[in-house]
């Protein structure tokens, strides 16, 4: 280490303990919301791998990332005004202390949220650069964590991991909670380990240099384990550690040391960064507050057009629609579980592919998590990322990824990365209570994530191509396992006209030539057991019926049902899932809100598990009978009430 470098360090961690102790002043004055981490004591860990790093490498941090982020970027105003809430924070304060997203960093509060999103970047940026990630030994209790080392390990990425030990999972001491060591974890994976700590920061420099290099060479990932100590609580002032500890930590705390041994590089910057950190405080304290402004509701008149039904079977043009999308996209990547040939997934939708494009199309361990996250990270460095999980009941197992990690980007940064995760949900097939759910309503209403359904009568290729064309953001794409094998042309009756509007995401509405008595909403695969009951009103019960589906369920414009909905005195509302705050609820309730002079009736699935039984199922799913009874039923409720 040379002189220029040791000076350049020492400036480093002094500039991250003075922003970080200005903070913890400031919070006592009642100027911070919500909480602080610091982490006062592990300064030389940031500063000494950041140090190795150029311009278009990556970084991912935690929680606890205020040393991370000023090693990287050095946006002293950035992070004081974000962590109080202004408008000229790095995120005009919608992260705060925990959430910072530049073009270079991004960190998360959910712990082990960020090291699949690490992978992801990493394969995005492996011609131009690295990812290191940032977590904490306590981190090491998160599954995901072990799905991205089997990954990274696997595919070798370039990664660095660093690990900081500083003993403690927020108050759990790493005995308590850690089995085994750091090193036999990365060893289990076939990862290179090296150790340091921050009592010997020299070192640590030369450390973190090697690993760094060893990383660019392409040798595939690294776990860089330094030991160090939080002389600071986890989070403000919850620290019941015994104090005689942190005294002894604190005598041996390398930049207090160097303090108050006045060293000479200390006193060089010691007046120069404390202009800094006095002008970023002024600054954040005259900004303004941030503030989000909250999206209106679009207002407009929708446009219809004549719409042909698919005349192919859905899973055939499904796949037609996809080879499209990765030759129009050479930017896109596929991966899931099995989605290669000669198998092409479960329900053989991405069969060929892999020809076509074997270095974009890959096969994943079973790690969900780990593989939505991966998908967000490729997004994130710029890729249109498709990434299929088997069935939909496994969406819950990535559930953090999508809600806690890709729906808040676009929240932090303005626009969402383009994540598309594709899932078949739906019973029908006899695979019983963990392999037949509808789940989508589960994540209908997470602000930053598009919620999407084919329901076979929008042609497949008009909802892949508009994925194609970019700018969706993080979207749910879900496909009804009945719809795959049918031809959606077949079912349609005679007599009437199929529609769909000018949206993005169309809705679609088979339209009969006179006036309608009901409208029969679904969205999915229950549009099949719409059209069927369409037919049967008006051939038993003489009973004109049309059926309207949106392919975009959240967020949701109502403007795409209101004219029909609005055109027939009786609306049932048809879901395969649960019925308990389900889509059709919201939009009961959207119809009560605007005074629709409807009847409404719900037809949903039994408040039960999906029984693997044919009958059972059967009995357990709303079917053709279930509709035409609820139609029925509303038309007699509109008739009481005329009388």
């Amino acid at each position: 280490m040379t002189g220029p470098d040791r000076r350049r360090l020492v400036r480093g961690a002094l500039l991250v303990r003075r922003v970080e102790e200005r903070l913890l002043e400031l919070y006592a004055r009642g100027e911070v919301p919500g909480t602080v981490h610091t982490a006062i004591g592990q300064e030389f860990s940031a500063v000494a791998v950041a140090d190795h790093l150029v311009a278009s490498d990556k970084v991912l941090s935690n929680h606890r990332c205020h040393g991370h982020y000023l090693a990287v970027t050095g946006d002293v105003p950035g992070l004081v005004g974000e962590v109080l809430g202004r408008a000229n924070g790095v995120n005009q304060g919608r992260g705060g202390s925990q959430h910072l997203h530049t073009d270079r960093f991004v960190s998360t509060g959910v712990q082990g949220g960020c090291v699949p999103i690490a992978a992801g970047l990493a394969m995005a940026n492996r011609d131009d650069g690295i990812a290191v990630c940032f977590i904490g030994d306590g981190t090491l209790g998160e599954g995901v964590v072990y799905e991205v080392f089997n990954l990274a390990s696997l595919w070798r990425l370039p990664v660095l991991f660093v690990v900081e030990a500083n003993g403690y999972a927020q108050s759990t001491r790493t005995e308590d909670a850690l089995a085994g060591t750091i090193a036999g974890r990365a060893e289990a994976f076939g990862i290179r380990h090296g150790q340091a700590d921050t009592w010997h920061w020299e070192e640590l420099w030369a450390t973190a240099r090697d690993a760094v290099r060893a990383v660019r060479s392409g040798a595939g990932p690294f776990v860089l384990e330094v030991r160090t100590a939080r002389l600071g609580a986890h989070s403000k002032g919850d620290d019941d550690r015994d104090p005689a500890e942190i005294a002894r930590l604190r005598s041996r705390d390398p930049l207090t040391t160097l303090i108050d041994a006045d060293d000479p590089d200390v006193l060089a910057v010691r007046d120069e960064v404390e202009r800094v950190v006095d002008n970023a405080t002024a600054a954040a304290l005259a900004a303004g507050p941030g503030t989000v402004p909250v999206p209106a509701e679009p207002r407009r008149d929708i446009t219809w057009s004549k719409a042909d039904a698919p005349r192919a079977r859905f899973v055939d043009g499904l796949r037609s629609a996809l080879a499209d999308l990765m030759r129009s996209r050479p930017d896109a990547y596929l991966i899931g579980e099995d989605v290669r040939a000669p198998y092409g997934g479960a329900f053989k939708v991405t069969g060929g592919l892999s020809t076509l494009h074997p270095d974009r199309v890959r096969n994943t361990p079973i790690s969900e998590a780990a593989i939505v996250g991966v998908a967000t990270g490729l997004a994130l460095g710029g890729a249109l990322s498709l990434v299929e999980v088997m069935f939909g009941d496994f969406v819950t197992l990535a559930a953090d990824q999508l809600v806690n990690q890709a729906a808040k980007l676009g929240f932090l940064a303005g626009q969402g990365p383009d994540v598309v995760l594709r899932t078949p949900m739906g019973g029908g097939r006899g695979y019983g209570p963990t392999h037949s759910q509808s789940l989508e309503r589960m994540f209908l209403g997470v602000p930053g994530l598009r919620v999407l359904a084919h329901n076979g009568l929008a042609a497949p290729e008009l909802v892949v191509g508009e994925v194609a064309r970019g700018g969706t953001g993080p979207t749910l794409l879900v496909e009804n396992k009945q719809l795959y094998g049918r031809v959606p042309a077949e079912s349609l009756p005679a007599g009437f006209t199929l529609l769909r509007s000018d949206e993005r995401f169309p809705t679609m509405w088979l339209r009969p030539a006179r006036p309608a008595t009901v409208t029969l909403l679904g969205h999915g695969g229950i549009c099949h057991e719409l059209v069927l009951a369409c037919e049967r009103l008006f051939t038993e019960h003489d009973v004109i019926a049309q059926v309207i589906s949106p392919t975009q369920l959240y967020p949701l414009d109502f403007a795409g049902l209101r004219e029909a909905v609005g055109s027939a005195p009786v609306l049932v509302i048809a879901e395969e899932g649960q019925g308990f705050a389900g889509f059709g609820a919201e939009v009961g309730a959207r119809v009560a809100e605007r005074g629709l002079p409807t009847v409404v009736r719900r037809v949903a699935a039994a408040p039960h598990g999906i029984p693997a039984g044919r009958v059972a199922e059967q009995h357990a799913l709303p079917g053709v009978d279930d509709v035409v009874d609820a139609a029925l039923d509303g038309i007699k409720a509109v008739s009481t009430d005329a009388r």
